[in-house]
C-alpha cells in the first residue's frame, strides 16, 4: 500500500475484545483515505467487535490502534464524541429516532455536534438528503418510510459532518436484495465521488464479489487481509450478527 496516502485507521498487534473475552489476537490493519474495506467472517468471529473498537465503544487494552487521529489506547471519555464526529456510523437497524421527523433527526445530530446557525443547519440537511436521493422525505416520520429509505436517511445522517470514513455495520442486513443493491450503489458512489473511506462489516458474499474492495477475513481468533490471489473464504450469508 502506498505509504504516501493518509492512514485514517490503523491497528498494530491489537487484541480486540468483546466484554471480558479477546475475540481477535494480533490485528494488523491500515485503512487509507479513499479505501473501501470489507470485514467478513462467520457470526461471532469478531467483525462487529473491530467496529466497536474503532468507534471507541470497546476499549483497546493491548497493541496499538488509532482512528481519525485519536489513540484508541489512551483516548479519554470526553474525547470520544470528537472522534465520532470525524466518522459516520451506519447500523443494520438504522437507529433513527422514531418520535421525530427525518429533518428533526438530522437537526438533532447537528446540534449535538456543535452546529448553531439555523440557516447552515437547514442547508446542510438539504445537501445530505439530496446526496442520498431523499430530498422529498424531510418531513416524513421514520415509520412512514421503507427499510431502504430509512437506511438512506441513516447514511445521510452519517454524512452530516463530512466524515473521513463511514463505518457501516451490516448496512444491508435487514434489506431485501434489490434494496440492498441500491444501498451498495449509494455507498460505493460516496466512496468514489467524495473520496470518503468506507469500512463495512458484512456476511453477504455476493455484495463483496460484485462491489470490489479490500477484504479482511475474521476466522480462528484472527483477522487478516485476503489478497486477490488467495482462495475464497467460506462464510455464512444469513442470520443476525451476535458478537
Amino acid at each position: 500500500m502506498d505509504g504516501s496516502r493518509d492512514i485514517i485507521i490503523s491497528f498494530r498487534n491489537a487484541e480486540i475484545v468483546n466484554g471480558e473475552n479477546t475475540v481477535i489476537y494480533g490485528l494488523d490493519m491500515d485503512v487509507y483515505r479513499g479505501d473501501f474495506v470489507y470485514i467478513i467472517g462467520r457470526v461471532g468471529s469478531g467483525k462487529t467487535s473491530i467496529i466497536r473498537t474503532i468507534i471507541a465503544e470497546n476499549p483497546l487494552y493491548s497493541g496499538d490502534g488509532t482512528a481519525c487521529g485519536y489513540d484508541l489506547r489512551t483516548i479519554r471519555e470526553k474525547d470520544i464524541p470528537y472522534l465520532r464526529r470525524k466518522m459516520g456510523v451506519v447500523f443494520q437497524d438504522f437507529q433513527l429516532l422514531m418520535d421525530r421527523s427525518v429533518e428533526d433527526n438530522l437537526t438533532f445530530v447537528l446540534k449535538a455536534t456543535g452546529w448553531k446557525d439555523r440557516g447552515r443547519i437547514s442547508d446542510r440537511i438539504s445537501e445530505v438528503l439530496e446526496a442520498v436521493g431523499m430530498s422529498s422525505k424531510a418531513h416524513k416520520m421514520p415509520h412512514q418510510l421503507s427499510g431502504g429509505e430509512q437506511q438512506r436517511i441513516a447514511i445521510a445522517r452519517s454524512l452530516l459532518n463530512s466524515p473521513e470514513v463511514i463505518i457501516a455495520d451490516e448496512p444491508t442486513g435487514n434489506l431485501d436484495p434489490d434494496t440492498a443493491e441500491g444501498i451498495m450503489q449509494l455507498l460505493t458512489g460516496i466512496n468514489r465521488d467524495r473520496g470518503t473511506a468506507v469500512v463495512m462489516v458484512t456476511h453477504n458474499k455476493s455484495i463483496v464479489e460484485k462491489y470490489h474492495g479490500r477484504v479482511f477475513v475474521c476466522a480462528d481468533e484472527a483477522c487478516r487481509e485476503q489478497l486477490p490471489q488467495e482462495p475464497e473464504v467460506q462464510q455464512e450469508t444469513t442470520g443476525p450478527e451476535h458478537e
